[in-house]
């Protein structure tokens, strides 16, 4: 990929990440949030099958899974678990860099890996056991509802954190993770600089 993404790489080198928590008792796991371009920027997101004995099931996430011990970091973890559980490629994304750390009340830490994705949606191949669909979230409805919200500046609660999407809400974790993010950019979205994205 030829792109040159240093605009969000200079935002997430100057933002306050959040940490590894210092509870060695956390499960270690990684996810990608990807964008891709379609007509204009999107997010990339899965929805859980659904499990009676799978507390998440049902629920809106981010392509990942645990760290192995076989896996050279978590970045490589994350490639990893994003080509076996979506069948897309590390030669189809460009990661930009790592969002930090972010917990479940399961006591997993899961780091967050900002990438960008080509878009062949062809490729993506998923067990249907595991992930009842694929999401495109368009980037435009998510800041519409975080301003609509009035989220910007604060992080609410976990009631109140939620992000609508057709028939489904984002929750929990996956919509902290979406609110730093929408954070990070906030200024260039304000100003409805997509271009800064660098599709």
């Amino acid at each position: 990929m030829q792109q040159n993404y240093s605009c969000l790489k200079y935002l997430l080198k100057k933002a306050d990440l959040p940490c590894i928590p210092n509870n060695k008792s956390y499960q270690q796991t990684c996810v990608f949030l990807l964008l891709f371009e379609k007509e204009y920027p999107h997010v990339l997101a899965i929805q859980k099958a659904y499990n009676k004995e799978y507390p998440w099931s049902n629920q809106v996430a981010f392509p990942g899974g645990h760290v192995e011990k076989g896996d050279l970091n978590n970045e490589s973890a994350a490639f990893r678990e994003l080509e076996e559980e979506m069948n897309i490629s590390s030669e189809n994304v460009e990661c930009i860099g790592s969002m930090g750390h972010f917990q479940t009340i399961g006591e997993k830490n899961i780091e967050v890996f900002l990438g960008i994705w080509n878009g062949k949606y062809e490729d993506i191949i998923f067990d249907t056991s595991e992930i009842s669909q694929v999401l495109e979230i368009p980037l435009t409805a998510l800041y519409n509802n975080h301003v609509e919200k009035k989220f910007h500046g604060y992080i609410p609660c976990v009631d109140d954190l939620v992000y609508p999407h057709d028939n489904l809400i984002i929750w929990g974790v996956t919509a902290r993770m979406l609110h730093f993010f929408i954070e990070l950019i906030f200024p260039c979205l304000e100003k409805n600089e997509y271009k800064i994205l660098k599709f």
